[in-house]
């Protein structure tokens, strides 16, 4: 069993009113299935179930105000609630099978195993707390274990980072929400965990526990009390028997593995107790389903194969042929993933069109050169990004069109306030899209310490989310690679993105008809044909190159 944590429902959203339970105590419901409904000062919220199991205990009344990240209710996983439900049967098919006679009182009968196993647990977690897995970005409803930074029994103080999670937009370090000893970890590394949902379990400091020791004392304790009170002697079990799947039960009467593993089973038609686990406690991993899955084929093959009768499948080396190089799999997993959905449904959703031209830079070079010495001098690394963007940023502002977005239903436009212009970063998480913030408003230093910031962090794959949302316009700087030309997809729901290639210095006619070296810059704008036809794309550009090109002309706006 385990709390639900009322999740953050808004910005700046402490609490809320509980306006109508959907669900009661005892009743089993299924994933995502609607379970309350809360009003905060801005809107009627309504929450879901993260995953199918019984609702045992509702915390709030209707007209009751809950606060974020408090318990809302409690909910049984599936699975645990059945063996609950198995455990409660068994107890009451044998206390009806056992006849209560006046001159044999009940408390000489031996209980059953089941409940004294269960006491185990009970003393061996009481007390413990759940740590739910909070929003960590808007729209993300699961994530990648990464890595765990501690381990079950390892204590931990307020803060300590505990694990790395991986969204589709960047890593996400998960701290201890206060001091204690840490009991579970729900999940194995490279597991996906669900927002709102336990990631691990921990015994705050001071808090009331049983140790393991302590918990194994008092079973055994129980186990050697029972031939005392008149139990019937147990008759000797065969060794391959003690490592039978039984041995494995958690204090649900079940086998110890995590929701995202149980699932895996169950897409297969698989049960737990037939997989061997190879985690603490006989722990089924995601790895320990997949050898399963793998075994029956290599077991059959190696039962049917004797000394006497050898594999009649000649290798490729016998047959003559060179042996055949497999394929290396491996999934699509965190940004990477995210890449590819977004890319795929902003291809197939956008109707793209590109504008392609070049630029004389020869000034904005010249100009960063005598600038970047004086800029290090300040501590700031000043490249050609900044001025890119502070000019963009103009251009936008007599181009609003460029700085809007359609809403979903494709029937408003909205224009923006701030040109919040996104860079294109191959990161060491993979592609990602930070963002600075109101770039129309910064001088050129104040975007350039923006620029070198947001970069490191990205290619330490550990951008904050703030700096990954609200982006209203991209570049993506492919001329860093040395690439000329590229034709970008829109990053949605944004209205354009523009490539720029490498920097060359070629040959050019000037105004006298003479040849001149210059250094030549190409630009593939990709716009939103909803929102921008061929025309404005055109003026837009002409506009953000004129800044370019005479980059004296920026000061105006300074």
């Amino acid at each position: 069993m385990s709390d639900f944590m009322l999740p953050d429902i808004g910005e700046g959203i402490v609490e809320c009113e509980v306006v109508k339970w959907l669900v009661s105590e005892g009743e089993t419901i299924s994933e995502d299935q609607p379970v309350a409904e809360v009003m905060t000062d801005k809107a009627l919220v309504e929450i879901p179930a993260p995953y199918a199991g019984k609702v045992t205990r509702l915390y709030y009344q209707e007209g009751e105000i809950a606060r974020v990240h408090a318990p809302l209710f409690a909910l049984v996983a599936e699975g645990e609630a059945e063996g609950e439900a198995q455990s409660e049967t068994q107890s009451e098919t044998q206390a009806e099978e056992t006849p209560v006679t006046p001159d044999k009182a009940p408390a000489s009968e031996p209980g059953p195993a089941a409940p004294g196993a269960a006491a185990d647990a009970g003393e061996a977690t009481a007390g413990n707390k759940d740590f739910v897995l909070p929003d960590i970005g808007e729209g993300i409803v699961e994530c990648e274990i990464v890595e765990w930074r501690i381990a079950e029994g390892e204590t931990v103080a307020e803060d300590q980072p505990v694990v790395d999670v991986m969204t589709d937009k960047a890593m996400v370090e998960i701290t201890a929400p206060e001091a204690g000893r840490v009991t579970r970890l729900h999940y194995a590394q490279g597991e996906k965990a669900r927002v709102h949902t336990p990631l691990f379990a921990y015994l705050p400091e001071g808090g009331e526990a049983a140790s393991p020791q302590s918990a194994q004392g008092t079973a055994a304790e129980r186990q050697a009390a029972a031939p005392a009170r008149g139990a019937a002697p147990a008759q000797p079990t065969p060794a391959k028997e003690t490592r039978g799947p039984a041995k494995r039960a958690g204090p649900y009467g079940r086998t110890p593995a995590s929701p995202a593993v149980r699932r895996l089973v169950r897409e297969h038609g698989l049960t737990l107790a037939a997989i061997p686990g190879s985690g603490k406690d006989g722990r089924v991993l995601k790895e320990d389903v997949l050898r399963f899955l793998e075994a029956p084929q290599g077991g059959d093959k190696a039962e049917s194969a004797t000394p006497s009768q050898p594999s009649p499948a000649p290798s490729s080396a016998q047959a003559g042929g060179q042996p055949q190089a497999e394929a290396r799999v491996e999934p699509l997993r965190g940004i990477q993933a995210a890449m590819a959905k977004r890319m795929v449904a902003s291809a197939q959703s956008i109707p793209h069109f590109a504008y392609g031209d070049e630029f004389d830079v020869t000034e904005l070079v010249t100009l960063r050169e005598r600038l970047k010495v004086k800029a290090q001098a300040r501590g700031v690394r000043l490249t050609l990004m900044p001025f890119f963007m502070k000019a963009l940023a103009l251009a936008a502002q007599e181009y609003p069109i460029v700085n809007s977005r359609l809403d979903e239903a494709a029937a408003e436009i909205h224009y923006l306030p701030r040109v919040n212009v996104g860079m294109a970063v191959d990161g060491k998480a993979g592609l990602i899209v930070p963002n600075v913030k109101g770039v129309e408003e910064l001088s050129l230093l104040e975007i350039a310490a923006e620029v070198s910031r947001l970069t490191e962090a990205a290619r330490e794959g550990r951008v904050a989310q703030a700096d990954l949302t609200g982006g209203t316009v991209t570049i993506s700087n492919i001329g860093a690679l040395g690439g000329t030309y590229a034709v970008p997809i829109i990053n949605a729901p944004e209205a354009a993105i523009v490539a720029i290639g490498k920097t060359q210095w070629l040959p050019r006619f000037d105004d006298d008809g003479q040849v001149v070296r210059r250094a030549i810059m190409t630009a593939t704008w990709c716009g939103d044909h909803r929102l921008i036809d061929g025309g404005t794309i055109a003026r837009f550009a002409n506009a953000w190159k004129g800044y370019l090109e005479d980059p004296e002309s920026l000061l105006l706006a300074l």
